[in-house]
């Protein structure tokens, strides 16, 4: 996990590697290719290393996400329409499942302490959103507006079109 917390005061929800599959999976969609993309042309366009990317698309295609091509064209293509992909079955892909580690496991929230029952809120509220957001969704606004672009520090930079400059394997 990127637990860069000490140094800047915050503490990263997601792990590198739920980043790293979610702006794989995002460029796929914007990319509009109907071809298998190998992973390291899919990393020249996210800014991750192709060994890193592809130990990434790997759990992704064991997690039935993406689906492998294997050959000359081979690559990597979604397994199923973007609408039907949860940013909850990305992130138990490549963080395993999203668990709630408190005080106890009780199913009467009303015996517990008051931390008990605020993380047990907390977990829901997590667990909600993330069914809730589909890559469909992430897609419709891949990236902040070209106005405020160069201003912040979007995790989901990449650079959307494909060309011929980049490695083809």
């Amino acid at each position: 996990m990127v637990c860069s917390h000490l140094e800047t005061g915050r503490l990263a929800m997601l792990t590198q590697t739920s980043e790293t599959a979610l702006r794989a999976l995002v460029f796929l969609l914007v990319s509009k290719t109907e071809e298998p993309l190998p992973p390291a042309r899919i990393a020249a366009h996210i800014g991750a290393s192709p060994s890193y990317t592809a130990k990434v698309t790997t759990a992704l295609v064991k997690s039935d996400i993406l689906r492998a091509h294997r050959g000359m064209k081979g690559g990597v293509t979604l397994s199923r329409p973007p609408e039907q992909i949860t940013l909850l079955e990305v992130v138990e892909a490549c963080q395993g499942k999203v668990l709630g580690d408190f005080c106890q496991d009780l199913d009467r929230l009303e015996l517990v302490c008051a931390f008990h029952r605020a993380m047990a809120e907390l977990h829901q509220a997590i667990i909600t959103t993330l069914k809730r957001w589909t890559l469909a969704d992430l897609a419709q606004t891949p990236l902040p507006a070209a106005e405020i672009r160069d201003n912040v520090n979007c995790r989901m930079h990449f650079s959307p079109e494909l060309d011929k400059e980049t490695p083809q394997a």
